[in-house]
């Protein structure tokens, strides 16, 4: 399974936003494995903004290693930072 820096790295020097098909080409022309080439053959035909917006279009997730539990439970336990800093006390 294609992973998602593997993704980016073979688009890395593509200039977007891009078509599916330049995608696809660029992918092809620096040497991406065949499953990568599969989950970007496998694209809907738009045009994307950035890898990050391929590779999530692809369905491949940035850290598949942490399960959806573990994101939620990680969720949970953040201390809420962005809060300002006269708001903290109340």
């Amino acid at each position: 399974m294609a992973s998602y820096a593997d993704v980016l790295q073979y688009l890395s020097s593509l200039d977007y936003p891009a078509e599916k098909d330049e995608v696809v080409r660029e992918a092809e022309r620096e040497g991406a494995p065949p499953d990568v080439l599969k989950a970007l053959r496998a694209l809907p035909p738009v045009d994307y903004a950035n890898g990050t917006e391929v590779a999530r279009s692809a369905g491949i997730e940035a850290a598949p290693e942490v399960s959806p539990a573990q994101r939620a439970e990680q969720a949970r336990d953040k201390k809420h930072n962005r809060v300002s800093q006269h708001l903290r006390g109340i």
